[in-house]
């Protein structure tokens, strides 16, 4: 069975201002974030790349464009089923505020049982994923062959809960992984069992160096905002 690339798109404006975007519209990558994305064809050069999948919202799209441009012949596809996590009325609010929320607490420490209000459940956004990428799999493999290799570019929350999946992992602890702003995370699909084979990988070890202000003991809903 193929190779799956999972890119996340790169650093956007919601991130930097500490908002949960959702699908908020008009979500654009920031200037770090275009940056991020357009050095995304150098770090993935000399992979054969069979398909790129990628989620409907602005800042995924932004993201996969310089690899586009860079490879003309490389077919594209948009699929809603890895579009970011649908958080209905929390979309677009401060995560700040939202920490005060008490479905917060659920969010982080049961995410199984989490349901926002007026999107969806956790369960859900994970079993949408999975599914989008079993199709992928004998969609890619029936035209590429089994050893093809091909990216999706999505959200924090939809790579985790993959990562998870694939790792036969509850998803109450998907929470324990983390993936940055255009970070490669790699699974390799098999008859039997899928294997963990890069995540989170930036090649930037910055995040890594000690900070003024320390990371809490939170995961960030919707991914981080990466490295300062």
């Amino acid at each position: 069975m193929p190779t799956l690339i999972l890119v996340r798109h790169g650093r956007s404006t919601a991130n930097t201002e500490g908002l949960l975007a959702g699908w908020t519209p008009g979500v654009a990558l920031d200037e770090r974030g275009a940056a991020q994305a357009a050095a995304l064809p150098g770090r993935l050069d000399g992979l054969p790349l069979s398909e790129v999948v990628s989620s409907p919202l602005q800042r995924c799209q932004e993201t996969i464009r310089p690899l586009l441009d860079a490879r003309p012949g490389l077919r594209a596809h948009t699929d809603e089923r890895i579009g970011e996590c649908h958080y209905g009325d929390w979309s677009g609010r401060k995560l700040a505020e939202l920490n005060d929320e008490p479905l917060m607490e659920v969010v982080q420490a049961h995410p199984s049982a989490a349901a926002f209000p007026g999107g969806e459940s956790m369960r859900a956004m994970q079993t949408r994923a999975a599914e989008a990428v079993r199709e992928w799999n004998a969609r890619v493999e029936r035209d590429h062959g089994a050893d093809a290799v091909y990216l999706m570019c999505s959200h924090g929350d939809i790579i985790k809960s993959l990562v998870a999946e694939a790792l036969g992992l509850h998803l109450d602890l998907f929470q324990r992984i983390s993936v940055e702003p255009c970070s490669v995370t790699v699974i390799r699909y098999t008859r039997l069992r899928p294997f963990l084979v890069r995540l989170g990988d930036t090649g930037d070890f910055a995040s890594l160096a000690p900070r003024e202000e320390p990371p809490g003991d939170e995961a960030t809903v919707g991914g981080g905002a990466g490295a300062p």
